[in-house]
């Protein structure tokens, strides 16, 4: 009960119709973008409000970005900005988009981690251009209170977290 109740609290995991992940993150697709479709990262890491940026690949083959946001306006600012907004036409050319975006989410929720993943199908479509998205999963969340880092952090230093350890890496080196 009172994990759940800490995780109601504290953990924002609610959807958005965002496409911060629909661009390739591999070394290939950061070059060039066939099809014209823009890449989002660098934009994205200049973006202001925007404190950090990573991208992965799971061993699934999703391609993810995690992008922390200083709080809701930030994420907002994003979302309506000019390289978002191309890349949603890009994507869905014909689909209309919600526009009050977030409307469950407090203006004060604090920082706000978007984690998105991106499957593409392993068939390469040659008359197509890029290879077809076969499914996008945009989630929030927010810092919880607590943790340790061992030399440092995943999340970008600019983010504070309530009751996190640090410790240098000599710590766990015995």
């Amino acid at each position: 009960m009172m994990i759940t109740q800490t995780i109601r609290g504290f953990l924002l995991a609610l959807p958005i119709i965002t496409l911060v992940a629909a661009i390739p993150i591999d070394a290939r697709a950061q070059q060039a973008t066939p099809g014209g479709f823009p890449n989002l990262v660098p934009a994205l890491r200049t973006a202001p409000g925007c404190l950090g940026v990573e991208l992965a690949q799971t061993a699934g083959g999703k391609q993810v970005i995690f992008a922390w946001f200083e709080g809701k306006k930030a994420l907002v600012d994003w979302y309506y900005s000019e390289p978002h907004q191309r890349a949603m036409r890009t994507v869905f050319p014909d689909t209309p988009f919600e526009h009050n975006q977030l409307p469950l989410l407090a203006d004060d929720a604090g920082p706000i981690l978007a984690i998105v993943s991106v499957k593409f199908s392993d068939e390469p479509k040659p008359d197509v251009g890029p290879r077809p998205i076969t499914s996008i999963g945009i989630e929030l969340y927010g810092p919880l209170p607590g943790g340790i880092a061992v030399g440092s952090k995943f999340a970008p230093a600019a983010l504070k977290v309530k009751g996190l350890r640090e410790l240098p890496v000599s710590a766990g080196a015995r």
